[in-house]
């Protein structure tokens, strides 16, 4: 009879991210101004993170036009860009961060359907 195991690399992935409930996430999201694109980018990942991260993130949003240093520190070169420093790996997503689940997917919060 054939075995319904899980592969190896699927197994390790939800390993992975039943050890990231209790992580604390930090997110940097670097704005240009007060666009509608900019906008949608702070209201989509407080919704994100609302939903999926209640009490276990920081979000720190950068208007790259108020602090252009830290823009270039970073390496940003478009805005909207939302940067993932904790937990490593580090993860870039850059647009209005309206694909919910590819931004929950690329932090490693859901596993990909």
């Amino acid at each position: 009879m054939a075995s319904l195991q899980k592969p190896s690399r699927a197994v390790d992935f939800e390993s992975r991210l039943r050890d990231r409930r209790a992580d604390k996430y930090i997110l940097r999201l670097y704005i240009a101004g007060t666009t509608p694109r900019s906008t949608r980018a702070v209201a989509n990942i407080r919704e994100i993170c609302e939903r999926n991260l209640n009490g276990r993130y920081e979000l720190q949003v950068i208007d790259i036009y108020q602090k252009p240093a830290l823009a270039k520190d970073e390496q940003i070169i478009a805005a909207p860009t939302l940067v993932k420093q904790l937990p490593l790996p580090l993860r870039r997503f850059i647009g209005d961060l309206s694909d919910a689940q590819r931004i929950l997917v690329g932090m490693e919060i859901a596993a990909a359907s």
